[in-house]
């Protein structure tokens, strides 16, 4: 069975397909039976590639997506009524559906605002003295998304002030890393300069958006953090009997570097967007242009033009926002002929 393919789809990294390195080891896994539920060679191999990329003895753990990764993480860091300070753009605020509240019980988020999709120590301080007393749910972990929802970064710098306030106030650091192979490419920093070296307890790392068909990593550095979490996983259904299909293809991305090429090649896309967006008359950016995502100001009718014309993106950033996300496998052709047909219909 065959059939044309020429999406033009730039609505999210997800709608990719699985990148050559992941596939190759997938079909590898495949050749021979393995143990079940992680007890593989393939997840044993890849969670020590972690370790060895990070720098670090971590514990890594495997799950389907990333409202599982976050939602399990954040359980195993505080109870029940504690609270999770984030953005309140942060995706587990606003695209998780109570995953976060259900997985731990009740934990209440409590978000803050801030410039370019960032908290500020400032904004954290803030929620964490607003009250101290017993009716209000103790402020108990701070959750980062690194890239922000909105495409941008946090600089080492301010993560490690987000730390030293964090530190203040005897609170956790949680990483959402949705997009951390694109935050590492665009600082040129290595994993660990992000993560446990500024303060970072526990990681949840996006293969999806990187080339995989699914699977996400937890890494928790702060050990102790991570006491019974298989139970958590196999509780919440991501104990996969055939664990080696979703470890194997992390690994084609970590030893044949992929990992980041995939992200370099992703953010160079969204650069040549972003600056043939900036040639456009009258076309404005939202944001920077950090990673590998592009939000920009359009007029309605140039929106309903462009879906009209088959491209598909998201709006959910109000009136005349549109966000073009670019992935591993994007091409210069399809962001000229997006780029020919935004002008068009200006």
């Amino acid at each position: 069975m065959t059939s044309e393919c020429s999406p033009r789809f730039l609505a999210s990294d997800n709608t990719s397909g699985i990148c050559p390195e992941a596939m190759e080891y997938l079909l590898e896994a495949n050749r021979c039976d393995d143990l079940a539920y992680g007890n593989d060679l393939w997840t044993a191999r890849a969670a020590d590639r972690f370790r060895e990329m990070f720098d670090y003895d971590c514990d890594v753990f495997f799950v389907f997506n990333g409202t599982a990764a976050n939602s399990l993480a954040l359980s195993a860091m505080g109870r029940s009524y504690h609270s999770v300070i984030c953005h309140e753009l942060a995706h587990i605020e606003t695209d998780e559906c109570g995953g976060p509240e259900f997985f731990s019980n009740g934990a209440k988020l409590l978000t803050s605002p801030g410039a370019n999709g960032k908290l500020t120590p400032e904004g954290i301080e803030a929620l964490v003295t607003k009250r101290s007393d017993i009716h209000y749910p103790k402020p108990k972990v701070v959750s980062l998304t690194q890239a922000t929802e909105v495409g941008t970064l946090y600089s080492r710098e301010e993560l490690m002030a987000i730390r030293a306030i964090a530190d203040k106030h005897d609170l956790r650091l949680h990483m959402d890393g949705a997009r951390f192979a694109n935050a590492c490419a665009s600082l040129n920093a290595s994993p660990a300069e992000l993560t446990w070296q500024v303060g970072v307890d526990a990681l949840c790392f996006s293969g999806t958006k990187n080339g995989l068909a699914f699977g996400e990593a937890i890494l928790f550095f702060n050990r102790e953090l991570a006491e019974d979490f298989s139970y958590r996983c196999k509780q919440a259904g991501q104990l996969a009997s055939k664990m080696r299909f979703v470890s194997a293809p992390w690994l084609g991305l970590l030893e044949s570097g992929a990992w980041l090429t995939n992200a370099q090649h992703a953010n160079e896309m969204a650069r040549y967007l972003s600056e043939g967006l900036q040639a456009l008359p009258g076309v404005s950016l939202m944001f920077p242009t950090q990673a590998n995502s592009v939000f920009v100001e359009l007029p309605p009718p140039a929106i309903e033009a462009l879906k009209a014309k088959g491209w598909t993106f998201y709006t959910f950033i109000g009136a005349g926002g549109a966000r073009f996300v670019c992935a591993w496998n994007t091409t210069v052709e399809l962001l000229d002929e997006l780029l020919a047909d935004i002008r068009a219909v200006l």
